[in-house]
């Protein structure tokens, strides 16, 4: 076990270098000139110059791209183009945003995904398994930004219109450390819109799991001795059929982590993925970088994680 967690951890760290030097390419080697973009059209040219001289690009592409991996592995992102301040410091005060959305709106869709689609394995064609059809078909065909827009209409303006401000509107955003209910406040809206969307993916991924599980021989064999379906349905075949849950649930993660673009555009979270947004608008080629390296992170890590997983969910996989 030791040996393969090192042996993923190894192709983890070589697939991370692949996508630095795919970034470099792209935003090092192929753009025009970050220099002139920067200064501005009525900049001289010794001005541009001496922003290629303070930017490195100056260097030949092999030295500007050595000094480029020389940075990362300080954990050196550079500095924003546009904010002046170092993309690292930037990203520090970004990341907690996601992660405090990404825990709770995780918990959230995982339970109610998994509660859905046990309900409806345990019964299939039944009208509980119709509904859960129903909150499937509905979650995945529903947009995001309808989604929350529409819980931001019905819990904020109508309530508030009516003198009820239970939620905030958009654009609010407390850090725990200041005041954990305003905090939860800020996030209740959000978890829901990224919980309700995701959570129709997990009830039809446990549903069909569950489903083809208990008809297995040993869950049959299970039965035959006489084990309660609670047992056999908790015991034995939900812990063979959350294998792919497992995995969807690191990816899903790993991926809100990295910046939930819409739900923090239409709720007004200055997390990660609201800030891309406005750094690709602003041309802010590093901070641009720094927040798809640290997603790419997320996610090579993610993938590991989940890997180990399997043997301690289900004795039945062995890992080579």
């Amino acid at each position: 076990m030791i040996r393969y967690i090192i042996r993923r951890v190894i192709q983890g760290v070589f697939t991370l270098w692949a996508i630095v030097s795919l970034v470099f390419l792209l935003f090092f080697v192929g753009q025009n000139d970050p220099a002139r973009a920067l200064a501005g059209k009525a900049a001289t040219v010794k001005q541009v110059q001496s922003i290629r001289v303070a930017l490195g690009l100056n260097h030949p592409v092999w030295q500007q791209y050595l000094i480029y991996l020389n940075r990362l592995i300080h954990l050196n992102l550079g500095t924003s183009y546009k904010l002046r301040e170092s993309v690292t410091a930037l990203i520090g005060q970004w990341v907690p945003i996601d992660i405090a959305l990404a825990v709770g709106a995780g918990i959230i869709w995982l339970v109610l995904g998994l509660s859905i689609g046990i309900l409806a394995a345990r019964r299939p064609r039944s009208v509980w398994d119709r509904s859960a059809t129903v909150f499937v078909l509905t979650g995945l065909s529903t947009p995001t930004f309808i989604l929350g827009l529409l819980l931001l209409y019905i819990f904020f303006y109508i309530l508030t219109t009516h003198g009820i401000s239970i939620f905030p509107g958009a654009g609010t955003w407390t850090p725990l450390h200041v005041n954990p209910l305003q905090w939860l406040r800020d996030l209740i809206l959000p978890w829901i819109t990224l919980a309700l969307i995701t959570a129709a993916t997990y009830a039809r991924l446990s549903r069909s799991s569950l489903l083809d599980t208990l008809g297995e021989d040993y869950i049959r064999t299970a039965r035959a001795k006489g084990l309660s379906e609670r047992r056999v349905m908790y015991r034995h075949a939900l812990r063979a059929a959350i294998t792919p849950i497992v995995t969807q649930f690191g990816i899903d993660l790993a991926t809100v982590l990295g910046g939930a673009i819409i739900t923090e555009t239409v709720f007004g979270l200055p997390g990660l993925g609201q800030n891309v947004v406005l750094a690709i608008s602003r041309e802010d080629l590093p901070v641009i970088q720094g927040i798809v390296l640290v997603a790419a992170a997320f996610i090579v890590a993610a993938n590991i994680v989940v890997d180990v997983l399997y043997a301690v969910i289900d004795p039945r996989v062995r890992l080579s």
